[in-house]
């Protein structure tokens, strides 16, 4: 194993630039390996979109992360993940010994190890349900939680039929984060808190049955993950800013968006824990993306971020977070920090490379007890 272990890294130095080695060498004793994982497959908006916006004709996203400054620090151009470089599902498959994840709609692409399903702006209810609720999706994408299952099934049919059953055992499967937009887009659209409670139902109701259909492929080991702490990101920073200081917590985020996230993981949890007693043989895990932030954010200077920019955009322009709404990174005028290493924040929305590792490590570390896998 050590031997492995040895090669894998030094393959993937190989495979960065020197600067970048660092980032990948945080994921010291790769124990995901064990699970043995022959493959990943991955459900999920821009946290974990790997290039499948950008290939989309009505995808908001695409029209930024498919710029420079996006992907300058590991894939030095862009791929279409909203980042600097990797995301949390990239850290994931290089610890499972994997190679990075494909999107989907890369027709030339090879799926051996895994087809990454994600589309930035998506969401977990369709547009349709959206607008009953008086929601749009901003033009986002219209490639939903359930179209990405439909992209699933035909991928399936295509290269397992009829035997997936048989084949799944050994696949890891992430359905999100997923189901964050659509309050995202309610909140920029001014719904209150209290209305987009009531669509909460119906959003983990949706990741449910999703889930529900992933099992019927045969899948055994699906992470469900939650949503993260959007009080505590420039983009609402910005938009809900106040001097009231009560409505602030000791970190300086908005404690009733984060109070709301609160609410929508409980009810998140509360639903997978009913699902497992219908299916006591399938492994269901609970992603804690909130708790995971929550942990990068009090220790990120002990972890080398820059204390005077935890909540400030790396990319961004103008205002005491660093991003302005109309001035989005991407556009040529909007600057980038010079060390994006030293913040959390890439555009005001998005996680850098360095963030996205750290929250990695946590979650891997959270998760494996869960995965049953042999140490």
């Amino acid at each position: 194993m050590a031997a492995t272990i040895s090669l894998l890294l030094s393959l993937l130095i190989l495979m960065v630039k020197i600067g970048d080695a660092q980032q990948v060498l945080k994921l010291q004793n790769p124990q995901l390996m064990n699970c043995r994982f022959d493959k990943i497959y991955q459900f999920g908006d821009s946290i974990s979109d790997t290039g499948n916006c950008i290939r989309e004709t009505l995808c908001e996203a695409q029209y930024w992360c498919k710029r420079p400054p996006y992907g300058i620090n590991f894939y030095q151009n862009v791929t279409g993940r909203c980042s600097n470089g990797m995301l949390i599902i990239d850290f994931i498959a290089v610890e499972c010994g994997l190679p990075l994840l494909n999107p989907y709609k890369d027709e030339n692409a090879e799926f051996r190890h895994g087809v990454n399903f994600a589309v930035a702006g998506s969401t977990a209810i369709s547009a349709e349900f959206l607008a009953e609720n008086n929601i749009d999706n901003i033009g986002a994408t219209n490639s939903s939680l359930s179209v990405q299952l439909d992209w699933m099934s035909s991928h399936f049919h295509t290269t397992c039929s009829p035997n997936c059953p048989e084949k799944l055992n050994k696949l890891l499967f992430l359905v999100g984060e997923i189901g964050g937009n659509e309050f995202n887009f309610g909140l920029l659209q001014g719904k209150t808190i209290e209305e987009l409670r009531r669509i909460v139902p119906q959003v983990v109701q949706t990741i449910i049955y999703a889930v529900k259909r992933i099992i019927g492929f045969g899948a055994t080991r699906i992470i469900v993950p939650g949503n993260f702490p959007i009080g505590c990101i420039p983009l609402f920073l910005t938009e809900f800013m106040t001097n009231n200081s009560t409505a602030y917590d000791e970190h300086h985020c908005l404690k009733d968006l984060n109070n709301f996230v609160i609410f929508y993981n409980r009810y998140l949890q509360q639903a997978i824990d009913e699902l497992k007693k219908d299916y006591p043989n399938i492994t269901l895990i609970y992603g804690d993306n909130y708790n995971a932030f929550m942990w990068l954010l009090e220790n990120a200077v002990s972890l080398g971020f820059d204390n005077n920019s935890l909540q400030k955009a790396c990319c961004g322009i103008g205002g005491e977070y660093n991003y302005n709404g109309h001035r989005s990174c991407g556009d040529p005028i909007v600057p980038v920090c010079v060390d994006p290493n030293t913040h959390i924040s890439w555009d005001g929305i998005h996680f850098t490379q360095n963030a996205y590792s750290w929250l990695a490590r946590w979650l891997i570390d959270d998760m494996l007890p869960k995965l049953n896998c042999q140490v």
